[in-house]
Parts: C-alpha cells; sequence; structure tokens
C-alpha cells in the first residue's frame, strides 16, 4: 500500500490556500484589500490548485493563526517579547521558526518599539545620543513624527542631524542590531541580512516640509555655511513646480509679474491641466491665450529644457518666500486669517 507524499507549498501556494478554505464571503472581502497585482497573483495560484487534503488545510490556518498571534505580540512588545511568549506556547524551536518566517515574510522594520513611543518621551530618549544616532533612529520614524521631534531638538545639533540623515546611504543589519541593543537593551532579530536603506536627502526634504518654518530656516542656514552644496540640493527639492498649485492667488499674481513668458510656456509643457488651469486662472484672459498659443507654437521641447524653467521658476518663489512677499504654507503653522 503506497502513502501519499508529503506536500510542500510555496507561500503563495498556502496564501491561495487559506483563501479557498475560509469560503467566498471572508475570501472576496481580503481580496477587496490587496493589490491588483497581488490579485492576479493569489487567482493565479488558486486555478493552479489540485486537489487539497484536509490535514493541509488544517496546517495552512493553524500557520495562519500562529503568525496573526505571533504578530500581535510583536506589535504589543517588539520581538523579543514576542518571542518569549511564543516559547512558554508553543516551544522554543517553533517560536523562532514563526518569529523568523514573520520577520522575513512582512519585512519588521528596525526600531519597531521607538515607533510606538510618544514623541515627547521619545525626545527625552534620544536627545543625548550622538547625532548619527538620532539621524539612524529619525531615518526610520514617519516624517510628521520626525519633524516634531527635530523640531525640540537643541538648536546647535540640528543642522548636524540633519546633513548626517541627508548624507546616510545603507546601514548594515549589525550596526542596526548594535543601536538597538544599546537603545532598547534587546536583540532584534533581522532575518533578512540585505542591507537597509534609510535616510537621504528626500527624507530630509520630507522630514523639513513637516517642520515649522523657523526650524526649516534655522536648520537650511547652518547646513549654508557647514555644506553650501547638501544645502542647495535640499533647498531644489523643498518645492516642487507642481506645488505652485498650492498658493493662494495673490501669490501666483505676484511670482507671475517675476516671469520670463518663455520660461513659463516651457515649464507648464509637462505637467498636468490642474497645473496650468491654475496659472491661466490667475493672468488676464488676452495673457492666457497668448500663453497658451506659445505652448503650441513651441512644438516638442527637451526634458531638460523644461525641467530648468521649471528649477528657474521655483528659484524666484523661494526668494519672494524669504523676502516676505509670499507665504508658501508649512505643516504646524497657524492658518492665516483674513
Amino acid at each position: 500500500m503506497s502513502t501519499a507524499a508529503k506536500t510542500e507549498y510555496s507561500g503563495k501556494q498556502k496564501a491561495a490556500i487559506f483563501l479557498l478554505t475560509v469560503g467566498p464571503d471572508v475570501a472576496s472581502d481580503i481580496m477587496k484589500r490587496l493589490s491588483e497585482a497581488e490579485v492576479d497573483t493569489l487567482t493565479y495560484e488558486i486555478a493552479r490548485l489540485d486537489k487539497i487534503r484536509p490535514e493541509d488545510k488544517e496546517k495552512v490556518l493553524q500557520e495562519f493563526q500562529e503568525l496573526m498571534m505571533a504578530q500581535e505580540f510583536i506589535s504589543r512588545g517588539g520581538i523579543d517579547q514576542a518571542r518569549a511568549i511564543l516559547e512558554k506556547a508553543l516551544g522554543t524551536q517553533k517560536a523562532i521558526d514563526i518569529v523568523n518566517r514573520l520577520t522575513s515574510s512582512l519585512q519588521v522594520r528596525p526600531f519597531d518599539f521607538v515607533r510606538r513611543q510618544d514623541p515627547a518621551q521619545l525626545l527625552n530618549f534620544i536627545q543625548n545620543e550622538h547625532p548619527q544616532t538620532i539621524a539612524l533612529i529619525l531615518s526610520y520614524l514617519d516624517a510628521p513624527k520626525s519633524a516634531l521631534i527635530m523640531s525640540s531638538l537643541p538648536h546647535q545639533i540640528q543642522a548636524d542631524v540633519t546633513r548626517r540623515i541627508a548624507k546616510m546611504d545603507r546601514t548594515s543589519p549589525e550596526v542596526l542590531r548594535e543601536v538597538e541593543r544599546v537603545l532598547e537593551r534587546k536583540l532584534s532579530t533581522l532575518s533578512n541580512e540585505d542591507y537597509t536603506m534609510a535616510g537621504g536627502v528626500d527624507v530630509v526634504v520630507e522630514v523639513l516640509n513637516n517642520v515649522d518654518r523657523s526650524t526649516e530656516k534655522s536648520i537650511i542656514e547652518a547646513l549654508e555655511e557647514e555644506d553650501p552644496e547638501l544645502a542647495e540640493e535640499i533647498k531644489k527639492k523643498m518645492f516642487v513646480f507642481e506645488d505652485i498649485v498650492l498658493l493662494d492667488d495673490k501669490a501666483i499674481q505676484k511670482v507671475l509679474r517675476e516671469l520670463d513668458n518663455q520660461d513659463l510656456a516651457k515649464a507648464l509643457k509637462a505637467v498636468d491641466t490642474e497645473v496650468q488651469e491654475k496659472i491661466f486662472r490667475n493672468m488676464s484672459k488676452r495673457a492666457a491665450a497668448l500663453l497658451r498659443e506659445d505652448m503650441e507654437f513651441m512644438g516638442p521641447i527637451r526634458l531638460k529644457d523644461v525641467e530648468e524653467a521649471q528649477q528657474k521658476i521655483v528659484n524666484i518663489i523661494r526668494k519672494l518666500e524669504e523676502d516676505g512677499e509670499i507665504v508658501v504654507a508649512r505643516a504646524g503653522e497657524d492658518e492665516l486669517v483674513t
């Protein structure tokens, strides 16, 4: 008498089996929350599945339950606490397997315990750390929380921390583990040994776009003294041309008075209609008609020329803002009352 061979399923196949097991109502509700690519992948896997043994269905459901339980423990108290609880419930080896599988598949980010902290408590927790440590932590937080903490740091280290975030590229798992050991006195399991991307100019821009204007100005001025090239790179990204739709009509009209029509025509060639209409609405009918004609007769132009024209306009907007001629709204500031 032959014994059926043990079937080994991939993660995608297990997900397909899970959806088949829970039934169409629950499965359809889950599918609604997935991306189009994920739905396509799961649909393909479901279609490929042959007859599934009851014991395989039971095993997949049990694995799902264990992973959800582990994720809940991680969200409450961190990876180490989750492992300790699972060890008591399921044994050491199984606990390690579950946590490793979870951190690998769900990509648990470093400093998970830090993200759950109140910003005020977190500030007290990290403000006396080395600026590089602070930069590393802020790189892994959501921009609004990073901005709040950045605004509250001592002024003498704000620019230094900002510069370190911008210059940061790749951080090895070993360094992340060591910093987490110092901060949490625990070892965080990072089963994926690939280098983790964090920091960079884009992170700085996102943070600075969320701080108040005085903090932004203070940081930028300090960076201009310490690293003019970096300061210029950050400033270029602080306000992109498409953000012109955020300006009020008065501000746009002031900006338009400073612009060369050829630069404006080039800049509008590669933007969506919302940006174009915002500009046209703040011009006279005749001026708008002439601008449309310039854009039409200009024909195809190089993307580089479009970007240069847009950057000229962005620089004018930033200059008008610095001179107090216009207001560019920032997070953390009170709304204007007229």
